[in-house]
């Protein structure tokens, strides 16, 4: 008996050929099942990570923890930064008790505020120092480094040198004003290598270019204007050396510095 015709082996291959897309289709569905499940799984994970961070009770503002301060104290820097206990703590605006602090405690000069997950906020406080005390009545107001007075206290707080701002009617007041001659005091004060600054009892300014020094012992020296502090600095330290029984030193022209009083 003949075999199949190449008509009918053909026509059997086409009859055949419709069968193939089902096939395909039922290979492709459990990639499709596996995207869909793997899209579900990241709805319900974020889900959760979105009710963990906001509606859960793990992750709640229980804690604060202060570090940094030294004349302030803890309580003072909790109250004023005000940290929302019981609140998300990723919800929690740190850039606000930053700025509540700084605005209610201007001893403060910088703080950092951090989340310490799971449960706290860390508070790091760096403290304003005083470079010059301005007396006012029987007190005296601290001013820091950048010429910023940022407290008023009752008694001297430690080695910190008074300020004596007598410019009078100058024509260095009227031209840079007594706040310009108070930043000069701060820069020339800022300035002054530890052992002298701890020798320094008062800073004194008659004029822009007239800052003096009283030391302990009896001591003076003439600084001139607060240009070329560091120099100066060195000058004086070196003076100091060669001939420590000294009682007056200029150094307002560093280059031909003079000693009297030895």
């Amino acid at each position: 008996m003949a075999g199949p015709t190449t008509a009918q082996r053909g026509a059997g291959q086409q009859e055949d050929t419709p069968d193939r897309p089902p096939s395909e289709q039922r290979r492709r569905m459990p990639r499709r099942t596996l995207l869909i499940v793997i899209a579900a799984a990241l709805l319900l994970l974020g889900s959760g990570a979105v009710w963990a961070l906001y509606g859960s009770s793990w992750l709640r503002t229980e804690q604060v923890r202060i570090t940094g301060v030294d004349v302030l104290t803890p309580a003072e820097v909790e109250n004023a930064a005000a940290v929302p206990m019981g609140a998300p703590l990723v919800s929690v605006d740190t850039g606000a008790i930053a700025g509540r602090l700084r605005q209610k405690l201007p001893r403060i000069d910088s703080v950092d505020v951090v989340r310490s997950w799971p449960h706290g906020i860390g508070l790091k406080v760096t403290e304003r120092k005083p470079v010059l005390l301005v007396k006012k009545g029987a007190k005296f107001i601290e001013v820091d480094a950048k010429g910023v007075r940022f407290a008023t206290v009752d008694k001297v707080p430690g080695r910190v040198p008074l300020l004596e701002l007598t410019p009078g009617r100058s024509a260095s007041l009227r031209r840079f004003g007594s706040d310009r001659l108070v930043r000069e005091a701060v820069r020339v004060a800022g300035g002054l290598p530890v052992g002298i600054a701890k020798d320094t009892q008062v800073v004194r300014v008659t004029s822009y270019d007239a800052v003096s020094l009283e030391l302990t012992g009896d001591r003076t020296v003439i600084w001139g204007s607060s240009e070329e502090g560091a120099v100066k600095a060195k000058v004086l330290t070196a003076l100091m050396k060669a001939a420590p029984k000294a009682g007056h030193f200029d150094v307002s022209a560093p280059t031909a510095p003079a000693v009297s009083g030895s």
